[in-house]
């Protein structure tokens, strides 16, 4: 597959210090062979990406024939194409990072869908570790921060978690409230039945795009050093009047070196095939950013072992630096390919990225 990253551009006078961190880099962060001095602590990768210059880092996913991941590549066994051209590899890392992560939730769920969702939200805290930080948002028409700022602390984020209620949502698509005639004395007022608003056409009001353009105006702003991911759990029913709509929402993303993982519910397991309609745009997000999407059955423990496939999956990945020559700079979108030796292998990663200075 394809992928995008950012260029992250800096003075030219520090290209000179590439050449140098590439020499010094050792097997056990970069792949490359031992020195002459001994065996040496292995240096953060993530201190490079702070220090090193004029890269466009690209992380990449890579599963086998069962899905499972693949952990033992080395920087050999990867090359990558920026506008078919292709890229000599400056710097390479297995090595997992901390997550910057936004937790999106839906809270215009089918009620049957809510209960089971509701039931496995505490369990999300046990994805993330001491060196993560997460963000609590939950979403309808309106996206709303739960939590102010970003959690370090595990203990909180299970609070939080606690207390989201999502029988409490405002009436939308499959709630109560749209789908039942109004009741006098617990009983159903006489006259005939009132068609449910589903099946009428009721307009959905859902902005999804919203949702995660929300997110990522919070992510984009992390260290680059950190694995910056929006965690999206819906049902993929997404209106038509959002604001930000799907092409400046992904670019966004692109931009900031964001990844969406999203975990399908209720009608978005029925839709899961539709991947270009409005019905799967979860799938669109996340297979255009170089995210990955997970449906499953309803029952708890399915849901709570997709949960912890998503942080798995976005804390170890591979991370692939190049500096971008030999292609037009006057582009500002340019498309990414990686390509990896060995066969039977499928990749995860961006499509492109935006040529943009850093902030």
């Amino acid at each position: 597959m394809k992928s995008p990253r950012k260029l992250l551009v800096v003075s030219g006078a520090l290209l000179l210090a590439l050449a140098a961190l590439v020499a010094l880099r050792t097997p056990r962060a970069f792949g490359q062979g031992a020195g002459q001095a001994g065996p040496q602590p292995a240096p953060d990768p993530r201190a490079r990406i702070r220090t090193t210059v004029s890269l466009v880092i690209v992380p990449v996913t890579v599963k086998d024939s069962r899905g499972e991941l693949v952990t033992d590549l080395q920087q050999n066994d990867f090359r990558i194409f920026e506008d078919g051209i292709e890229q000599p590899i400056a710097l390479f890392s297995a090595d997992a990072f901390p997550l910057s992560a936004a937790i999106l939730i839906d809270d215009d769920l089918k009620r049957s869908t809510a209960e089971k969702v509701q039931k496995t939200l505490e369990t999300l805290a046990g994805g993330f570790s001491a060196s993560d930080e997460v963000s609590l948002w939950r979403f309808d028409e309106v996206p709303e921060a739960v939590s102010e700022d970003f959690i370090s602390e595990n203990d909180k984020l299970l609070t939080l978690l606690k207390h989201i209620d999502l029988s409490s949502s405002f009436p939308g698509i499959g709630s109560y409230a749209m789908t039942n005639g109004p009741r006098v004395n617990t009983a159903q007022p006489p006259g005939p039945a009132k068609v449910p608003a589903e099946a009428a056409g009721h307009p959905n009001t859902k902005h999804i795009d919203d949702a995660i353009y929300a997110a990522a105006e919070q992510l984009q702003g992390r260290p680059r050093e950190r694995r910056k991911i929006i965690f999206l759990i819906s049902d993929g029913q997404n209106a038509k009047n959002n604001t930000h709509k799907y092409g400046e929402t992904l670019k966004l993303l692109l931009s900031a070196d964001i990844s969406v993982y999203a975990v399908g519910v209720g009608e978005a397991n029925m839709n899961r095939g539709i991947t270009f309609l409005g019905n799967n745009v979860l799938s669109k997000y996340a297979h255009s950013t170089g995210g990955d999407i997970f449906y499953g059955g309803m029952s708890r423990e399915n849901l709570e072992g997709l949960y912890a496939r998503v942080s798995e999956q976005a804390r170890n990945q591979y991370t692939i630096a190049y500096s971008g020559a030999h292609t037009d700079r006057s582009q500002p979108y340019h498309a990414i390919e990686v390509r990896v030796r060995r066969p039977g292998l499928s990749l995860l990663t961006r499509d492109g990225y935006y040529l943009s200075a850093t902030p």
